[in-house]
């Protein structure tokens, strides 16, 4: 289910985008060449795998899988500073990791080579269902 990260472009207070990295950033989600990020398109694509590589070094200590594959990361948003925003859930708000795993969350991804700061953000809506869960967690889990 997870075969990419979902970006969300930034919004200036107009409602359009804050820079073109949101734009460059949605358009690698959809498999378009980015061509007006400050950031080449192929640091972009490196970035985005190498924090895809992070997010799934993350376990859920509850659930034999990652919380990338589990379906718990909404949002990833790169700046042209290479800060990176994420917004992610749990598989139920009164998770008893709930105040661990974001630092988890932003000590995985601050790891990664070029990434500027990181800021992660906890979200409920919408509900995590286990629909959200990839095949591989899915195996993970016993589900086939």
């Amino acid at each position: 289910m997870n075969d990419e990260i979902e970006t969300k472009p930034r919004e200036s207070e107009t409602g359009k985008p804050a820079d073109d990295t949101a734009a460059a950033n949605m358009a690698l989600a959809q498999g378009e060449a980015a061509q007006t990020s400050a950031i080449p398109p192929e640091e972009l694509s490196r970035l985005t795998d190498d924090i895809i590589g992070a997010l799934k070094s993350v376990y859920d200590p509850e659930i034999p899988a990652d919380i990338y594959e589990l379906g718990l990361i909404y949002k990833v948003d790169i700046d042209d500073s290479r800060d990176v925003d994420i917004e992610m859930t749990l598989t139920a708000p009164g998770c008893p990791v709930a105040g661990e795993m974001p630092i988890w969350v932003e000590n995985a991804v601050a790891s990664v080579e070029g990434v500027g700061q990181v800021k992660v953000e906890l979200v409920f809506d919408p509900p995590w269902t286990p629909e959200r869960m990839s095949e591989e967690a899915q195996v993970a889990v016993g589900w086939f």
